[in-house]
């Protein structure tokens, strides 16, 4: 079975959330995804109120950008999510925009090697292992988590080009797929990606419904390019949108609104009582 989720864009001011992140849990939204996009809300303290106000609903985080954080920071803040949730959240990291990471100083000549090596070190200190590397970006001296999570959350990889989808498959539980993903392109990222064993493909879907849904998801195009594919319609349509990408591979797809949202709790209802039945 397809999971459905629906995203909180950080383009709404973050006091906002903990309604939107209520408002999900009450009707039974199974996951609420976050972007820690430049230079909005910091995904860990938004995924935080959220999982703090929350009893049942997971709260994905795609993507935390690696060349930002130091790894067993990003350990600690993972490992006390976690803890705090138990195990509600669910980590995604990535390279980032690389506009952005040049922006705050932070590009690395080689985001390939800093993912790997970054992957590498965060999923053994979430395992609670002792860790020694000396990479060229990741150097840790017996470094090991006093508060490691009773079991370590399936660790994510946004990607996006055939290089990454292959470091995802060999370093990733899952892997997080934009909402410039056509149908066909989860077919083939699926390919890439190769992984010896379950893994999840979680897909960003542009979606919107109620009066006027077609003309916001053409505005939206407009901003964000007109080739990203997206649906406008009713909750049959949007469901039927959502089963073609479980055909191809997708195992969770995560529901998009448009920029302006004026009504993100009622986006999050709509989602969780109009479509999630029809895609079950």
């Amino acid at each position: 079975m397809t999971t459905l989720g629906a995203i909180y864009l950080p383009y709404n001011p973050p006091e906002r959330l903990p309604d939107v992140a209520r408002a999900a849990d009450e009707a039974g939204l199974a996951e609420l995804w976050l972007w820690e996009d430049c230079f909005l809300s910091g995904g860990v303290a938004a995924a935080a109120a959220a999982l703090a106000v929350t009893e049942r609903l997971r709260v994905g985080i795609g993507i935390m950008p690696v060349p930002f954080r130091n790894v067993a920071l990003g350990a600690m803040e993972i490992a006390t999510l976690a803890r705090l949730s138990g195990d509600r959240v669910i980590p995604g990291i990535g390279h980032g925009v690389q506009d952005w990471m040049a922006q705050v100083g932070a590009r690395p000549a080689s985001p390939l090697t800093l993912l790997r090596e970054h992957a590498t070190a965060l999923r053994a200190l979430l395992r609670g292992e002792t860790v020694s590397t000396d990479g060229r970006y990741v150097r840790l001296d017996a470094v090991t988590l006093d508060w490691p999570p009773a079991a370590a959350p399936p660790l994510l990889i946004g990607a996006t080009g055939p290089k990454t989808l292959a470091l995802a498959g060999q370093v990733g539980d899952g892997t997080i797929l934009t909402g410039a993903t056509t149908v066909a392109g989860v077919a083939e990222a699926k390919r890439l990606i190769a992984a010896d064993g379950p893994h999840e493909i979680v897909v960003f879907m542009s979606a919107a419904f109620g009066p006027g849904a077609r003309e916001r998801l053409r505005l939206h195009r407009e901003q964000v390019g007109p080739d990203e594919p997206g649906v406008a319609g009713d909750a049959e349509e949007i469901a039927a949108a959502v089963r073609a990408y479980a055909t191809a591979g997708a195992t969770k797809v995560i529901l998009q609104p448009m920029y302006g949202e004026p009504d993100p709790e009622g986006y999050v209802r709509f989602v969780a009582e109009q479509v999630q039945a029809l895609v079950a």
